[in-house]
């Protein structure tokens, strides 16, 4: 026992002094640094500023102006457009998806391909297109006309509806990346042995196939839902006033109102809320697997 315990903090400094210890230190110093000087040292002092009043004394009221009033609005406005965002994104990421990985290896490649390089232009680019198409004499509008609807031309562009027509494009082809993968990878075999026991399309696909891709239809509608707090660009541009979003109401408060210590405590807010989605992406994709563990085995 007493050899045991002499020994015991000897091993940890053994192994720090080992060649293999220093030189792993050494390559993961740097990254190391990078975390610590581009993100962590940061958000802590976005987290201080927050919390500082005018005179350097501890506060709350940032955050209790960013929950009042109509800084609360916008953030119910940027939970209800990213929701909807998200659920759009959904449903034509699903139908999208669905289509792609029943296609052969080859085209459903080029279909991804089709799908993914739009994404790699520019969003500010995208979102102007957008702009021209659902214009008063874009296509959209003229098309319409040209059928002779009733209404046309619409008020598709600086309202709600034209922000999240804009930022359901802007998120599709991470929804589709997703659920592809996962549909993918689905056993084609189940639905065979379903079909050959009697049941209907319906039938296999609430009770065999949904299940199999429910984990990453959470997961890509939490993603969706994630990226859309923070988005920028194309609520700011396609959206009016009834549309402020968080991340246009920092920018408002940092630009023109000099306001550094509110549009602190809105980041951390959205950090927070930030935070919230990925935990629960990650206890959802734990469950999927738990799921998936359970029928394998």
């Amino acid at each position: 026992m007493a050899a045991l315990t002499t020994t015991a903090p000897a091993r940890p400094r053994k192994l720090l002094t080992s060649r293999k210890t220093r030189v792993g230190i050494l390559y993961a110093l740097p990254v190391v640094v990078y975390l610590l000087v581009l993100f962590v040292y940061p958000i802590f002092t976005t987290l201080f500023l927050s919390l500082k009043n005018a005179d350097g004394s501890l506060t709350l009221h940032w955050y209790v102006e960013a929950l009042t009033g109509v800084n609360l609005s916008v953030l119910f406005t940027t939970l209800r457009i990213s929701a909807e965002t998200a659920l759009l994104s959904l449903l034509f990421g699903f139908i999208l998806a669905n289509a792609i990985s029943r296609l052969k290896p080859l085209w459903a490649a080029l279909a991804m391909l089709i799908v993914v390089v739009p994404h790699f232009i520019s969003a500010l680019v995208r979102t102007y297109g957008w702009i021209i198409l659902l214009g008063d004499k874009g296509l959209v509008n003229e098309t319409l006309a040209g059928l002779s609807v009733p209404g046309a031309p619409f008020q598709l562009l600086y309202n709600e509806l034209g922000v999240v027509i804009g930022t359901t494009s802007m998120m599709l082809p991470y929804t589709v990346l997703l659920l592809y993968g996962v549909m993918r990878g689905v056993d084609r075999r189940l639905l065979a042995a379903a079909s050959s026991m009697g049941a209907g399309r319906v039938t296999i696909f609430r009770r065999v196939y949904l299940p199999l891709v429910a984990p990453g239809l959470a997961s890509a509608g939490l993603l969706s839902f994630i990226l859309s707090l923070g988005y920028y660009i194309t609520p700011a541009l396609m959206g009016g006033p009834n549309q402020t979003m968080i991340a246009t109401l920092i920018n408002q408060q940092v630009t023109k109102e000099n306001q550094w210590n509110g549009a602190a405590a809105q980041g951390v807010i959205l950090l927070l809320l930030t935070f919230a989605g990925l935990l629960l992406v990650k206890v959802v994709s734990s469950l999927g697997a738990s799921r998936k563990k359970r029928s394998g085995s």
